[in-house]
């Protein structure tokens, strides 16, 4: 007899204690190999495909798409060959079952990892049972059969059950005679249900009075101010946020920058053969410069609050708008890039926020964060430090303004620059400083070859 095994949502790191259910990338009755992905879930992180480390039969699915799952609650069920042959002996006539384990050895295997299969390109197979509706909130279950059938209608048990059933012939007179085959007791061996126990099932159902008509479901309430629930991402960034706000005591400064020289330096590298150098690469390029000068910056405080961590590397987050909203991508060793490195590194994980496929690991571990909010045509913010970071610096958009240049009036290219820091980590002085030197190489880019 085939072995049923639960695989559980697996721990997905950075402490996640759930993921809701996007998309089912497989169906009840589907043959499935090892380390298959079998659904893909949104974390507080990123999207997510989840393989499943056992091969054979898709017996139950939990959770409809938009419900959330918690780590370590089930999410499939697998009927798996026993020692003895079961679901491969069960599969051999049908043409899905060159997909089935050849032995407990290929069915039984740690969790590669999620997002990664080794069999990601199998053809995916059916073997005779229909989907199980995305909305139901309860699983469904089904027997692997030999060979395809037709859709059987779905049943929602309390638990997974599997229906030692083998031949689809039985499947087929249960279904057209409307026999819940769940609720048959087998007289094969091992509780296998037989054509006898449908046949006298189906006598025992025309001997019975028709069962009364049900009573209408009561209407559901439905909330007549739109209330939409916090979940995945968005409550994944108000817990943040919120924590951030009640134990930091962050401050703001500001200052107006001519930015003119900077763009025109811009420019100017642009029309040089190579990658094109974004503004936003500048402004990283000097935020590593800046906290090299101001190494306190680039800390955070610990947990209990009775000590400051200086970060030797600079590992820079900024603002990205991607489909889930507003993410922090990471830029790994950033003070050891090149400006041009940067802005590769710059582009390649906007595009990843676009997309939606951020990985756990590149939205995670900032030391500073720098956003650039004048893409959204806004000159300040004040905005809530990323925890547990001790600072955050703000770009306003680059626009033409009347300026004192010189001495004389003109117009120039002004942004308004913000920084806010935890209060904890340094004075007004050091941040003040730090703003003043970022300011400065805005409008004197060339201060920054003193610094490479």
């Amino acid at each position: 007899m085939p072995v049923v095994r639960e695989f559980r949502l697996p721990d997905l790191g950075e402490g996640l204690t759930g993921a809701e259910v996007v998309r089912w990338m497989v169906e009840v009755g589907e043959v499935i190999a090892v380390d298959q992905p079998v659904v893909e879930v949104e974390t507080a992180k990123a999207v997510v495909e989840v393989p499943c480390p056992y091969g054979g039969v898709v017996t139950a699915r939990y959770g409809a798409e938009g419900e959330e799952i918690a780590v370590g609650a089930p999410l499939v069920t697998v009927a798996v060959a026993s020692a003895g042959g079961g679901a491969a002996d069960t599969a051999a006539s049908s043409p899905a079952s060159s997909a089935s384990p050849a032995s407990s050895a290929e069915v039984e295997r740690p969790l590669v990892g999620y997002g990664v299969a080794e069999s990601r390109g199998a053809r995916r197979r059916r073997v005779g049972a229909a989907a199980a509706p995305a909305s139901a909130p309860a699983p469904v279950a089904v027997a692997a059969p030999a060979a395809p059938a037709e859709p059987v209608e779905p049943v929602a048990p309390a638990a997974p059950v599997v229906v030692p059933v083998i031949s689809p012939l039985v499947r087929r007179l249960a279904r057209e005679q409307g026999v819940d085959l769940t609720a048959l007791t087998g007289s094969g061996p091992d509780g296998l249900i037989m054509r006898a126990d449908v046949e006298r099932a189906v006598a025992a159902k025309v001997a019975a009075p028709a069962p009364a008509a049900p009573a209408p479901a009561a209407p559901v309430a439905v909330a007549q101010n739109g209330v939409v629930p916090l979940r995945g991402l968005r409550k994944a960034v108000a817990e943040k946020l919120s924590r951030s706000h009640r134990e930091i005591p962050a401050a703001t400064c500001w200052v107006d920058a001519d930015a003119t020289e900077l763009m025109a330096l811009r420019r100017q590298l642009n029309a040089t053969p190579g990658p094109k150098v974004s503004v936003l690469a500048l402004l990283a390029r000097i935020c590593t410069v800046a906290l090299a000068r101001f190494p306190e910056l680039n800390s955070s405080v610990t947990e209990d609050g009775s000590g400051i961590v200086r970060h030797s590397a600079v590992h820079l987050g900024f603002a990205a708008q991607g489909e889930r909203g507003l993410v922090v991508p990471v830029v790994r060793n950033a003070q050891a890039r090149s400006t041009e490195q940067l802005g590769e590194e710059l582009g390649r994980l906007t595009e990843s926020a676009r997309s939606g496929s951020l990985t756990p690991a590149e939205l995670t571990g900032g030391t500073f964060t720098l956003n650039n909010y004048g893409v959204f045509g806004v000159d300040g913010s004040t905005p809530i430090l990323n925890h547990p970071e001790a600072a955050m610096l703000g770009v306003g958009r680059i626009v033409a303004k009347p300026w004192v240049h010189g001495g004389e009036l003109a117009v120039r290219e002004v942004t308004q620059l913000s920084f806010t820091f935890d209060h904890r980590v340094c004075d007004g002085g050091t941040a003040g400083g730090f703003l003043r030197f970022v300011a400065d190489c805005v409008e004197q880019p060339g201060m920054l070859l003193r610094q490479l």
